[in-house]
């Protein structure tokens, strides 16, 4: 991406964020505005990243009064891959990794290709993510596979709405209790 179309967009999105009802406004309707305003079709996965990063730092800078919302450099992720190969990990950083395995969040963020954010890796091949899907958004628990070095998302899994997930994570306490009555019955 241009870094005079990379202003543009950050400059439109800051300003639709800064007009916008927090309370009503999403990730979609802002990219769906910006997109009619600038004239550029910014769902392509790319886009989508920025204007997710731009949106993300704006609502960090809000939480911290008097800070003016910056968005970061995309990382260059094969130099930062190599740099950290490259060295002993630090404390924090084995730390992360600790909590990574346990499937618990480190607190650093991950996209996937299309821009979603990537909540944790169940197994290798397995994943929860957050989506924006036709203006909803999207809880996805799905089976990915490799093909060309990209993982794509097989039809394996499933798709939640903001509905669904509330329904589901309501009956979680009991999807617990039956599982614990069949292992103690196996046992």
């Amino acid at each position: 991406m241009e870094p005079e179309t990379r202003r543009r967009i950050e400059k439109t999105v800051l300003e639709i964020l800064k007009s916008a009802d927090m309370d009503e406004m999403t990730e979609f309707k802002v990219r769906k505005l910006a997109s009619d305003k600038l004239g550029i079709n910014l769902s392509a996965p790319d886009y989508k990243r920025f204007v997710r990063q731009v949106v993300e730092t704006f609502l960090q800078s809000t939480e911290e009064p008097g800070r003016e919302p910056e968005p970061e450099p995309e990382p260059d992720r094969k130099k930062a891959n190599t740099e950290a190969a490259e060295r002993e990990p630090t404390e924090e950083e084995e730390e992360e990794e600790v909590e990574e395995d346990r499937g618990k969040s480190s607190g650093v963020k991950e996209y996937d290709d299309d821009g979603d954010l990537i909540i944790c890796r169940l197994s290798d091949r397995r994943r929860v993510t957050i989506q924006d899907f036709r203006g909803k958004t999207l809880v996805s628990i799905r089976e990915f596979y490799r093909k060309d070095g990209k993982e794509l998302p097989s039809s394996k899994g499933i798709s939640l709405t903001a509905e669904q997930w509330s329904a589901f994570k309501k009956n979680v306490p009991a999807i617990e209790e039956a599982i614990q009555k069949m292992e103690s019955r196996l046992m």
